[in-house]
């Protein structure tokens, strides 16, 4: 079979490679090179390049370094910006996978092979003459969360080797294969930009703007923040309060005003009802039969290898709300909600977290009931 092979420089597609070429199939290397945001290049890729190449030589196998640079920033990138600034939680390593790797790349370059294959945590099965996407054996390390976005057309022309193995063992056949990475840390950030600091990139391009963090249930100022844009719903760390813990429960984009609450089981920071805008089906519509109205599904709101239990229901509107059985920790508008079906094998679909009246609103509630920034 002709497969092109994403790499990255890591382990993990290293093995993918191993694997593959094992099986006698015929590869061709692929490295997605994006540059940073002011157009040049920067060290960590030209690290992950040579390891690429070292690869490519053990194999003896072609490697081709393509640029996605302008594609990568324009997409992904700028969805970011546009979602922080609005005061949402964006998914940038979701829609990396679904335009940049899956999309652009497709379009470009792996259409001309029968397959690509990447070094992710997932799997695609077969059923019914249909494909799924399904959970990996590493319940840690599976990365159908990250996947939840891309469309059947993709899925049909993707392959995950990984998704047999659990890490301990990607880890052991490096070693056995004498890979020259077997031994590289597992990289992390923000899906191509590695080493990029966060904060430093939103600073970047949105600037600051400092503003008050009030405690919700009294209205009283504990400190100051630098922009509503780098804090998220659910948030712990990096808001330099004392007397913690104290979590981000609300913001108020209009005013600039970030609102928390103490402690680690305020009511505040949890909620059982999350409505979903945007609803994307993988492989089939679930709700594509009428007489279907409410489903019981597995749900993750965040990467963890933790699902929730919970029951999806079309609305009147047109849109979704997810019922979960147990308290749902810092439900952030802007991520997502991944569905999977209640053995937690296939993952279904995933559906975007929705402003609610409720957030949109909670300004005029603090002015009704009284509650002013008290310095």
């Amino acid at each position: 079979m002709k497969i092109a092979v994403l790499i990255s420089g890591g382990v993990d597609s290293a093995v993918t490679v191993d694997l593959l070429s094992k099986q006698g199939h015929d590869l061709t290397l692929f490295y997605i090179r994006i540059g940073n945001d002011n157009g040049e290049g920067d060290c960590s890729a030209d690290e992950d390049i040579e390891m690429c190449e070292l690869i490519a030589r053990k194999y003896n196998l072609p490697l081709r370094v393509v640029s996605l640079h302008e594609e990568y920033w324009e997409s992904v990138m700028g969805y970011t910006l546009r979602t922080v600034s609005r005061g949402l939680t964006p998914h940038p390593d979701m829609m990396c996978n679904k335009l940049v790797k899956f999309g652009f790349f497709e379009e470009r370059w792996g259409h001309e092979f029968d397959k690509v294959a990447t070094g992710h945590y997932a799997r695609v099965i077969e059923r019914d003459n249909r494909y799924w996407l399904a959970t990996a054996v590493d319940p840690v390390k599976d990365q159908t969360d990250f996947l939840a976005q891309i469309d059947y057309k993709q899925l049909s022309h993707l392959m995950f080797p990984l998704g047999e193995f659990p890490k301990s063992e990607v880890r052991r056949m490096a070693l056995e294969a004498g890979l020259p990475n077997a031994k590289r840390k597992d990289s992390q950030g923000i899906c191509f930009l590695g080493k990029i600091d966060y904060n430093d990139f939103i600073r970047r391009h949105l600037g600051t703007r400092k503003g008050p963090i009030i405690e919700l249930e009294t209205g009283r100022k504990l400190g100051e923040h630098q922009g509503y844009w780098f804090h998220t719903i659910g948030q712990r760390k990096g808001l330099g309060l004392s007397g913690g813990p104290w979590y981000v429960v609300r913001k108020n984009v209009r005013d600039n005003v970030v609102y928390v609450s103490n402690g680690f089981n305020t009511p505040r920071q949890y909620g059982r009802v999350i409505n979903l805008e945007e609803m994307h089906w993988i492989t089939e519509d679930m709700f594509e039969n009428p007489d279907v109205t409410s489903l019981k599904v597995k749900f993750k709101t965040r990467h963890t290898p933790e699902f929730l239990d919970g029951t999806i229901t079309r609305t009147e509107s047109g849109g979704f709300r997810l019922d979960s059985e147990a308290d749902v920790q810092g439900i952030a508008p802007g991520q997502y909600a991944i569905i999977y079906t209640p053995d937690k094998e296939i993952c279904l679909g995933s559906g975007l977290i929705a402003v609610t009246a409720k957030s949109k609103h909670d300004h005029k509630r603090m002015e009704s009931e009284n509650i002013t920034h008290q310095d």
